[in-house]
């Protein structure tokens, strides 16, 4: 079994080589917002740190982790703010690594007394990394020994091995952001560049490089009545989420409600071409921190191997909850974005 499972491991990262994998996706996309749209960069009214990690099919050995961490920081001199991103993710424990940093800038327009328009642009690099030594493949296997003869020692594979096991490609991102007090709605075009990850000389006819991922979202924020927390009433935003990043496309749609200190919600994720997950979460808040957490039950196919479902914490640390900046927040005539990507 063990076996097995690197064989389909390994099969996966050559997958993954053909096909032009697509970006890991936060479940908790309120908790990520520069992953989904440069435009979020300084929508809160104070800086914003926030750190994310996701264990995808945690059953399954060697599956997929994802770590990632942002700061944001508004200029409201300036109508801007700008932001950091790191993300690494590790696929097979550490074959397969991709790395990478970004820098976020985002612009303000007022377009009304209550609504507003921002630009954002993300510029950066990404680095991948293969360990091609700890791969299997299927031609190692013997009918009696496995992968290995019976000195011990792994048998040979005729798979060409890359010349260069580590590449670094410039990374160019841009969203657009419409928000007020009750809506939101956006657009971003992540890799607009194409950028080239590869390890393997590929026909360039066919399509080199990372394709574009767009994304549409939008939502609604409304307060409920009878809240009995004024500086944390609560409310209810349902909200979608559309991404297309080559062949593949998935479809987010469900709620988010806060009640005080709490939040949680529940949503729902179809492929373009099947079903593929239903997602519960769960946090609390405190000063100036939000934790969450969010489990993912797999509903497609992939069930039936039973891959377990993916697990995924988040936590936010918003400076904009200090006494002293909900003073100066009152007098401003700045307006920060919805309380759940707070």
């Amino acid at each position: 079994m063990k076996h097995k499972r690197i064989l389909l491991c390994a099969l996966g990262v050559l997958a993954m080589w053909a096909m032009q994998a697509q970006d890991p996706m936060f479940s908790q996309f309120y908790a990520a917002p520069l992953h989904i749209n440069p435009a979020f960069a300084g929508v809160t009214f104070a800086p914003r740190l926030t750190l994310n990690y996701r264990n995808q099919w945690a059953q399954i050995s060697g599956g997929y982790q994802t770590y990632a961490a942002s700061y944001e920081q508004p200029l409201e001199a300036l109508n801007s703010g700008f932001g950091i991103i790191l993300m690494a993710d590790d696929a097979m424990d550490g074959v397969y690594k991709t790395n990478r940093f970004s820098g976020v800038y985002g612009y303000r327009l007022q377009i009304t007394n209550e609504a507003f328009v921002k630009f954002g642009v993300e510029a950066g690099m990404i680095r991948s990394t293969l360990d091609w030594d700890r791969l299997q493949f299927g031609d190692q296997i013997d009918p009696i020994d496995g992968f290995e003869g019976p000195s011990g020692n792994p048998n040979q594979s005729a798979e060409q091995r890359p010349d260069n096991l580590n590449s670094t490609a410039v990374d160019i991102a841009a969203g657009l952001l419409i928000y007020n007090k009750n809506f939101y709605g956006g657009v971003s075009v992540k890799h607009i560049n194409n950028p080239d990850d590869s390890f393997f000389e590929v026909n360039k006819n066919l399509g080199a490089g990372i394709p574009m991922r767009i994304t549409l979202h939008g939502g609604a924020e409304f307060e409920v009545k009878g809240g009995n927390n004024r500086n944390a009433p609560a409310f209810i935003s349902p909200n979608v989420l559309v991404v297309k990043q080559g062949d593949f496309g998935q479809i987010n749609v469900g709620a988010y409600a806060g009640f005080g200190q709490f939040f949680g919600g529940v949503y729902y994720r179809q492929g373009f071409s099947n079903a593929d997950a239903a997602m519960v979460l769960a946090g609390f808040r405190e000063g100036i921190l939000r934790i969450g957490y969010s489990y993912d039950f797999t509903i497609s196919q992939l069930a039936s191997a039973n891959p377990g479902g993916t697990h995924e914490i988040s936590l936010t640390i918003n400076f904009d909850d200090s006494k002293e900046l909900q003073s100066r927040r009152r007098k401003s005539r700045y307006n920060d974005c919805f309380k759940m990507f707070k």
